[in-house]
């Protein structure tokens, strides 16, 4: 898992509220256990039509959206069914943040696991940034996390809470085994003082 310590980046505004685990990533595309290939269903009822081809006003297929990694949504997002493929379809496309005013929580607990930051900020925070990126949609952000801190020109900085195992698991770069791994030198001495290995 690459490691989140400060992103500027573009943003993709999608401010739709309940957007819900289905509407992320259909049911139809949960078969496959490997996250290989999910972005591109990412949206997938919302971003093309019936033959296939692309809906032109949906946000994601616009020219500015390429690149972009940062999501600005309504609030509740990633309600509904608790399918890991949501955060997976995400980072898949390339979104390494998600800014709303609310999340679900197991989806809020699935993306921190899987390397997608979920930033919750007040409606008065979202509004103005929703209106600052209308003015100028090419604006960039900037999610500093460890000050735990969102910026965008023009706006003042706002403050998001993250807890702290879910923090240093994001800032090294590691999920929840990887930590417990970075720790074994500490678990194999702990053992031995306690005499559980001679």
């Amino acid at each position: 898992m690459a490691s989140f310590t400060t992103l500027t980046a573009r943003v993709a505004v999608l401010p739709v509220n309940d957007i819900d685990t289905d509407q992320i990533i259909p049911a139809r595309f949960l078969k496959t256990t490997d996250k290989a290939g999910l972005g591109k269903s990412l949206f997938a009822d919302w971003r093309y039509q019936s033959d296939g081809s692309p809906t032109a006003d949906f946000v994601l297929n616009q020219p500015g959206a390429a690149g972009t990694q940062v999501l600005l949504a309504g609030d509740n997002f990633g309600c509904g069914s608790s399918r890991e493929h949501a955060p997976w379809a995400l980072t898949g496309f390339g979104f390494r943040a998600i800014i709303s005013t609310s999340f679900a929580d197991i989806f809020k607990n699935n993306a921190l696991k899987n390397g997608l930051l979920p930033v919750e900020v007040d409606a008065a925070a979202h509004a103005a940034l929703l209106a600052a990126l209308a003015k100028d949609p090419a604006a960039q952000v900037t999610i500093d996390l460890a000050s735990q801190t969102l910026a965008w020109p023009g706006g003042t900085p706002v403050k998001f809470p993250v807890n702290a195992f879910s923090r240093t698991c994001l800032l090294e770069g590691v999920d929840e085994l990887g930590y417990i791994l970075k720790q074994e030198a500490r678990i194999a001495a702990h053992e031995r003082r306690a005499g559980g290995v001679r």
